[in-house]
């Protein structure tokens, strides 16, 4: 199994889907995971580490294996079948021993950020999966433009989900995933 990071989630509106890029953290691979916008948006929150009023459903799932004196201990993402990633979670406790509880990739990585546990993937997957991270890199001009607004949209976000303005904070969402990229 290969350790990975999160480098970046990018928004592709043509498809109106999400890609979390994984990055080996020792080579040069990179891994787009294609997931819902919740997730996607549950995974920038984790990035930012942005605390929410109420918990989200990942941040339960944290608090409920903290709850029973349990340790998410990998995050294993282990197969790809028809474009299909699927992920487990390697759980361990004292009462129960080690589990291994299967699990969509996003959901995976939205737990395992919270609780800074180690994503890992197998070597054959990111072998099938992976793309260069050259071909990720889009420099363009505009990319400095954008920064300003960039930052001061982050701050709006940040400020609508403090205030329990999701709607809100959804759009903004939105608008950040298409400057950035």
């Amino acid at each position: 199994m290969i350790p990975v990071k999160v480098i970046k989630i990018s928004y592709h509106p043509t498809s109106r889907s999400y890609a979390v890029i994984l990055k080996e953290i020792t080579g040069e691979k990179c891994m787009p995971v294609i997931v819902g916008s919740f997730e996607a948006q549950s995974i920038a929150l984790a990035i930012e580490s942005v605390d929410t009023p109420r918990p989200l459903t990942h941040d339960l799932i944290c608090d409920v294996l903290t709850g029973i004196d349990s340790l998410l201990k990998t995050v294993r993402i282990n197969k790809v079948e028809d474009g299909v990633f699927y992920a487990q979670m390697e759980i361990e406790s004292d009462s129960f021993g080690n589990r291994l509880i299967d699990a969509r990739p996003s959901d995976a990585i939205a737990v395992a950020l919270r609780m800074n546990t180690p994503i890992l993937v197998s070597s054959k997957v990111l072998k099938e999966a992976s793309v260069s991270e050259d071909s990720l890199t889009n420099d363009t001009p505009k990319e400095k433009k954008s920064t300003i607004s960039l930052n001061s949209l982050k701050e709006k976000l940040k400020s609508a989900i403090e205030e329990e303005e999701y709607e809100i904070a959804a759009k903004l969402r939105d608008k950040i995933s298409d400057l950035e990229s």
